[in-house]
């Protein structure tokens, strides 16, 4: 029996990836940029065991089947193909946050099932393979690899599409106060969302203007210029969420109180803060501000009605192996 235990972090992308070219490699149709968020975390043991006649998967405690199973084999069946193995493998994965309520469960999910399913089948695989291999079972989990900051390049093959640091975890001191409207999982998750983003009218201008909007963000991270930052965050997530809500079927994942949050940060911003928000493919909203206002934010957000709980977390690290034989 060949054991790895991998740990990775959530990203929560400041330009989205939303639309693939390719739906069965996750070649994304654009690029996108995003921070690992430090604090919060996927840790995931897989088990190579000659015994099994199929592979297991338990998350949080719980054993999974059908289509959540079928996603993490495609995975694995990957890694056996590459490492000439057969052995079915017992997959035991916990989040310390949320899943499926756009706090990128799966973006940490695949990102440590890659780095510890390889480690386990006996690969030592780089950054950037890594990288390519977490993409297969999750866009966003390419950019839960690398650390800090991190730029996903679309690229136009299985062999490009990958992701890499544009700044590490101390470039910057941003915080991420996640604000919990809700604990409940989407009815619509991200890979059936992608499938049907080009229904929407918006979607072309939204892909038409990405480079740009690429360069804009990622010149902010690197100048530490947060006005220009809010300004470029803001707009690609209201962009992503257009164009949710124009496909067919149309997704709105907005909550009344995510519109709250949204209103008291732009109101929060005109009275001197430097803060901004975002929101990926869930109602939960991230709060991005610098850490000597993080303790006011989370407090102003812990009082608007109808958020739940808080979240802070900082730049985090890269996917590492935590234990392994």
């Amino acid at each position: 029996m060949t054991t790895a235990t991998a740990q990775a972090h959530p990203n929560i992308a400041f330009i989205k990836y939303w639309g693939n070219r390719d739906d069965t490699l996750r070649i994304p149709s654009n690029g996108s940029i995003s921070m690992n968020l430090e604090g919060l975390s996927t840790r995931t043991t897989v088990s190579f065991q000659p015994s099994l006649p199929f592979d297991e998967l338990i998350i949080n405690g719980h054993e999974v089947g059908g289509a959540g199973r079928d996603r993490i084999s495609y995975i694995l069946d990957i890694i056996r193909g590459m490492a000439n193995i057969h052995e079915r493998a017992e997959v035991i994965s916990e989040n310390n946050f949320p899943s499926g309520t756009g706090i990128a469960s799966s973006a940490s999910a695949f990102a440590a099932l890659a780095l510890a399913g390889s480690k386990a089948a006996g690969l030592s695989l780089s950054e950037r393979e890594l990288s390519r291999l977490a993409r297969r079972g999750s866009g966003s989990a390419s950019r839960s690899i690398p650390g800090g900051f991190v730029e996903w390049q679309a690229g136009a093959s299985d062999e490009d599409s990958f992701a890499f640091s544009i700044a590490e975890p101390g470039h910057w001191d941003l915080v991420d106060c996640v604000a919990i409207v809700s604990t409940i999982h989407k009815k619509t998750g991200s890979t059936e969302g992608h499938a049907i983003t080009e229904t929407s009218p918006l979607q072309a201008a939204r892909l038409a203007d990405a480079p740009r909007r690429l360069e804009i963000c990622r010149r902010a991270i690197l100048e530490r210029d947060f006005n220009i930052f809010t300004s470029i965050v803001e707009l690609d997530s209201d962009m992503m969420h257009a164009a949710m809500m124009t496909s067919t079927p149309a997704l709105h994942y907005w909550k009344p109180a995510s519109l709250e949050v949204m209103n008291s940060v732009r109101q929060w911003r005109s009275e001197g803060s430097q803060v901004c928000y975002t929101m990926d493919a869930g109602p939960n909203m991230h709060v991005i501000c610098h850490e000597m206002e993080a303790q006011l934010i989370e407090q102003r957000l812990r009082a608007l009605r109808g958020v739940q709980d808080v979240l802070v977390a900082r730049p985090g690290g890269p996917a590492k192996i935590v234990n392994g034989k």
